[in-house]
Parts: C-alpha cells; structure tokens; sequence
C-alpha cells in the first residue's frame, strides 16, 4: 500500500510503500489490552515491604518460662501477635508481578495500532524530522505549523526518527508531549500515550 509523504509545511511531497503485514493489519483490542497490562506489569517494581518475625530486631530471649506463670506461653516477642513484633502476610519486595509476553504478540500489537492509526490519519509520514541547526524553539515552530495548532503546548506527538537522524533527539528532549524515538524502541506504550504519530520516511523500513 502508498501513502502521502509531508513536508513540515503540511504539503504533499511524494509517496512512500508501506508493508501491508505492519500497516495494514486488522485492529485487535483483546490483543493491545493483554499486551499493554503485561508491559505495565513488568515495569512494576514493588517497593513496600513489611518486616518478617525473622527480619524485625530482639525476640531472641523467651519473655517468661513456659510454665507456672499462669500466662499464655510465648517464644519471642517478635511473634506477630505482639506488638513490635513482624508482620503477617504484608508486602514483600521480593514479589515479581512481571508476565512473559510472545514476540509474535508483542509485534502483532505494535503493528494493530500503527495500522489503525494510520487508518484514521493520526499517522503520517514527514519526509525528514530533522529542525535547522537542531534548536528546541525551530522543532516547536515546526510541529505547530505541520498540525496548524494554536497556543503554548505541542500537539501530543511520537516522532520516529530514522538511526541515521536519531541525534535531532536533542531538538525534541524538552518539549512537552512530545518524544523522538527510533524504530528499534518503538513500543506499543508509546504509542498508545501519543495520539500523533510522524514517521520519517527513511524510518519507515526500519520499522518490524
């Protein structure tokens, strides 16, 4: 399949081929939701942690013998049903909330949601991302201009930059809603995060 090339003006500059198996596969939302659940899994890192009757301090002596004191009898005073005592069943650090997924999962969810928001025109294809002398200030003027935006905050925009051009990063690093990526990192979090997505065209076969 072809689609139009663009020009930072919005202008039509020629066309490019795109991969039916990537741009034009079938939208599958049980595929993207597993997917996206299982990505946000594995970047959770489980920080609350409650001390164990092994890991809280004292307890090492028997607070009273076992008999004759007419009291219930005890070990240690880092039993949980004391109080300074560990903890029963509290959080622990150690636990991994991380979940396998499939390549061929991971791939058929990054090319659902390319195609479809190619299918709905929030991808688009700019012949280059590259800004005159890779200033902040022309990378901002650019993307206002290309979406025709008014006001201070950029369009929410991915800009996928081919490795040949991935140093123009520093151009796009400060501004808000916006991020340059190339296709080696590409991910399916980051394209659900931004609802404008500008290809450059040399990037676009670097794309798997």
């Amino acid at each position: 399949m072809k689609t139009s090339v663009y020009n930072w003006k919005g202008e039509e500059a020629g066309n490019v081929e795109l991969v039916d198996a990537i741009f034009a596969k079938k939208w599958n939302a049980d595929l993207v939701h597993q997917v996206t659940l299982a990505l946000l899994a594995n970047q959770r890192r489980p920080w609350a942690h409650a001390k164990g009757r092994g890991e809280v301090r004292g307890g090492g002596i028997k607070p009273w013998k076992q008999k004759g004191t007419g009291r219930a009898r005890h070990g240690s005073t880092r039993s949980p049903i004391w109080r300074g005592g560990g903890a029963s069943h509290g959080p622990n650090k150690e636990r991994d909330f991380s979940q396998k997924i499939n390549k061929k999962m991971l791939r058929g969810a990054l090319h659902a949601i390319l195609s479809k928001k190619l299918a709905e025109g929030e991808l688009k294809v700019i012949d280059t991302v590259e800004v005159k002398g890779m200033k902040t200030k022309q990378a901002m003027s650019s993307l206002m201009g290309f979406f025709k935006a008014k006001g201070r905050l950029a369009p929410s925009t991915l800009v996928v930059s081919s490795m040949a051009n991935r140093g123009n990063a520093r151009a796009y690093r400060n501004i808000s809603r916006v991020e340059l990526v190339i296709p080696g990192t590409l991910n399916v979090l980051d394209l659900l995060k931004y609802k404008n997505v500008l290809v450059e065209k040399s990037a676009v076969t670097e794309i798997k």
